[in-house]
């Protein structure tokens, strides 16, 4: 089981030392996010000041770019790196997409994403072994690829994709075609054993292929102390809030507050939704435990379940230096 970090928030000017400081600990690999800053920008200065850590987007919005900018960006950065980025690709949810990025939500979320991943793809071919660019599907025709526009081959041409995704229909879709899945941080054993990963051995089944196919990446969130307990409990409950994510609650009969945590969040009574995750729910959906006990609870709860395994809080540089350091000598 690799395990990874995710960049904090930060300006780009911190990248450097967050990357040589993440590769110096022994992560396997750092995710940037789209949240506050751009999730593609971080990588060159990844790579430019590491030598061996994998890096890549966790997740970069793909609904709120052409297959074209993200096939080009990727082509650019796993050269740069050698091999070592991963383009990671996330859906978000149709508010966001509509009121945030103003683009257009698709009548089919698993149609326009399959497509968008073979559009990527259909690029890659056509710039490493030349032919026609011909890409037809419902959302994208894409046939023209002039010399002048054309970057050529590239020396590591196998760009991993990866998908996250919460419910069966991505999790089913990453089994088909994407070589890895990002399980959503509002998880739990029982969801990702029960629902998500047989929808990843479905989809890998219809298309020949096997799970071991697709590598299943696993954000936990991790309680040690009062403050992360708080902080993670406003998490829990602001992600199940949403509605496309009701269904991880449901598998555990919290369908109810699930409902009320929406209409909190409708209201705008933020302050108000973590009163409703209980120890229960906290530990049905984070790992509670002291420090020193937390790489033990990780393995029970996630081992023969993830092949990549990160905490939801950022490693940082200076910050519980020790607590980072025996976790990763314990796990890996």
């Amino acid at each position: 089981m690799k395990i990874d970090t995710t960049l904090p928030p930060v300006f780009l000017n911190s990248i450097p030392d967050l990357a040589r400081a993440a590769e110096n600990m022994g992560f396997d690999a750092i995710w940037t996010t789209e949240t506050q800053h751009d999730p593609f920008l971080p990588g060159p200065l990844i790579s430019e000041h590491t030598k061996e850590i994998q890096f890549g987007t966790a997740v970069a919005i793909s609904f709120a770019r052409s297959p074209a900018t993200m096939a080009y960006t990727a082509w650019d950065l796993a050269q740069m790196s050698k091999g070592r980025f991963i383009l990671g690709l996330g859906t978000q949810v149709k508010g966001h997409i509509e009121r945030r990025f103003g683009m257009p939500w698709p009548e089919s979320v698993v149609g326009k994403l399959r497509e968008q991943i073979g559009a990527i793809r259909a690029f890659w071919e056509n710039w490493q072994n030349g032919g026609r660019l011909n890409f037809r599907g419902d959302y994208y025709k894409l046939t023209l690829m002039s010399p002048f526009f054309n970057p050529g081959p590239n020396q590591y041409p196998d760009i991993p994709i990866y998908i996250a995704g919460v419910n069966t229909g991505l999790a089913k879709l990453a089994g088909e075609v994407a070589d890895g899945f990002h399980a959503h941080p509002l998880n739990s054993p029982r969801y990702l054993k029960e629902v998500i990963v047989p929808a990843i051995e479905d989809g890998a089944s219809q298309a020949g292929r096997s799970r071991a196919d697709v590598a299943v990446s696993v954000s936990v969130f991790v309680v040690t102390n009062s403050h992360e307990k708080h902080f993670m409990q406003q998490q829990i409950s602001f992600y199940a809030s949403t509605p496309s994510y009701r269904k991880v609650f449901a598998l555990h009969g919290w369908d109810e507050i699930a409902e009320r945590l929406s209409s909190l969040a409708g209201r705008g009574k933020w302050g108000e939704m973590p009163d409703l995750i209980s120890d229960e729910i906290l530990s049905t959906f984070a790992v509670v435990a002291e420090p020193e006990d937390v790489p033990i609870v990780l393995r029970e709860r996630y081992e023969g379940l993830a092949d990549r395994l990160g905490l939801y809080i950022p490693y940082v540089p200076g910050e519980r230096d020790e607590f980072w350091s025996d976790l990763l000598k314990e796990l890996k």
